[in-house]
């Protein structure tokens, strides 16, 4: 068998999964925005705000910064190159490939809120404040525009209990863009799994661990990254019933009301980040319709996977999405359940049962393998599934929240 060169490296967000850095600071100032911009400056509503959001600063407070944000994109799929920071093994680990990621120019703010007017006076909210042109470029105000109106049109069928809820927007004089959502929890699921993955850490290095205590918590975890899993793919499949990808699925882009295992019963994930969102409804994919720059990355590996007419290209956009909701999994399924830093990352169109194998030698995966084998290593056969290379062999995101894995395994 060929060597295959395997990249070890720490679980970083990829596939333009926002990474947030989190931000000391005082509590809730209660401060008007338009304050915060200085005294009496004019304020310019977001272009094509739809009748029921919120549309004027007047209506809203801010609070204390949370944090920022900054995206990764996917440049294009490169094979994995040999060096000092790569290890070998002569079993065939899988036709491995790596994302060539570059680091987008659009850096965006967090910050506490809440509405100070009207019927739904007092409800906290969420702000995403995106840079003026000056700041992030035209790209920033695509973004923006492209966020507000995904969730506009979404929430225009029904409001999804696994979606983020936009609850309104407004431009300012500096041109950012202002969108506020109902606060669904400060914690992602990126913010849970490093946790999990750190008290994992310390329970180890420390070397005392009540078995019965162990297997109580291992249990727990199971099931709330299950529940993350279902509530992520619930988000999933209403944006696909209504034509729409999200682009950008990733453990950074799952907002948890509740990170604590032990209130798994409360928890309710719901899918935001919905900058890259893209349309497909057959009006929107016919030739010359798919040029937009926020998707080009996107109908270029439809082009180059053979996906050419409408409902070819719109297949391909799905299984897309099913192709990042697998990373997802993947990351969700070693994370938590491991010491920090051991995962195999960057991989692609992998050999599952290659990749079993590999991490049955390590021990410091031993729970994550343990988890992904329940049910007749039914997570294993899920994740192989929504990896599958060939994109027209993934399943549909109904068919991943109905497969046994997600339903009844823990």
């Amino acid at each position: 068998m060929n060597l295959v060169a395997v990249h070890r490296v720490s679980l970083e967000c990829v596939s333009r999964f926002s990474l947030i850095h989190r931000e000391s600071g005082e509590g809730f100032s209660g401060r008007r925005i338009v304050n915060s911009r200085g005294r009496n400056r004019p304020i310019r509503r977001l272009h094509a705000v739809t009748a029921g959001l919120i549309t004027s600063a007047d209506s809203f407070e801010v609070g204390r910064l949370i944090g920022s944000y900054g995206f990764m994109n996917v440049t294009s799929y490169t094979g994995l190159q040999s060096g000092s920071d790569f290890e070998y093994t002569s079993d065939d680990i899988g036709r491995l490939k790596s994302q060539d990621i570059g680091e987008g120019g659009v850096k965006i703010r967090l910050y506490e809120g809440r509405i100070s007017q009207g019927p739904f006076r007092g409800t906290p909210i969420v702000f995403k404040v995106y840079p003026g042109q000056r700041a992030g470029g035209v790209e920033a105000d695509m973004m923006a525009a492209n966020e507000l109106n995904a969730h506009s049109f979404l929430q225009s069928k029904s409001l999804p209990a696994n979606l983020l809820i936009l609850v309104g927007g407004f431009e300012t004089q500096l041109g950012e863009q202002w969108l506020a959502f109902r606060d669904g929890g400060k914690d992602s699921a990126a913010d849970y799994a490093q946790i999990a993955s750190e008290k994992t850490s310390r329970a180890r290095s420390q070397g005392v661990w009540n078995p019965y205590e162990k297997e109580q918590m291992v249990k727990r975890r199971r099931n709330f990254v299950i529940k993350i899993l279902q509530g992520a793919m619930k988000g999933l499949a209403f944006m696909h019933d209504n034509d729409r990808l999200h682009q950008s699925l990733g453990p950074s882009s799952i907002v948890l009301n509740t990170p604590a295992e032990r209130e798994a019963i409360y928890l309710i994930p719901r899918l935001r980040d919905l900058a890259f969102s893209v349309d497909i409804r057959p009006s929107c994919l016919e030739e010359g319709a798919t040029s937009g720059s926020l998707s080009e990355q996107l109908w270029r590996r439809a082009t180059a996977a053979g996906a050419f007419t409408v409902f070819e290209k719109r297949a391909f956009g799905i299984a897309d999405d099913i192709y990042e909701a697998g990373l997802l999994f993947a990351y969700l399924a070693f994370v938590p359940f491991c010491e920090v830093g051991r995962l195999l990352e960057n991989t692609f169109r992998l050999d599952i049962e290659a990749v079993r194998e590999y991490c049955l030698a390590d021990e410091r995966l031993e729970e994550a393998v343990k988890f992904l084998d329940l049910g007749d290593r039914a997570g294993w056969e899920l994740l192989q599934a929504m990896l599958n290379a060939d994109y027209r062999k993934r399943p549909m995101a109904e068919g991943v929240l109905s497969h046994r894995f997600l339903n009844g395994v823990v």
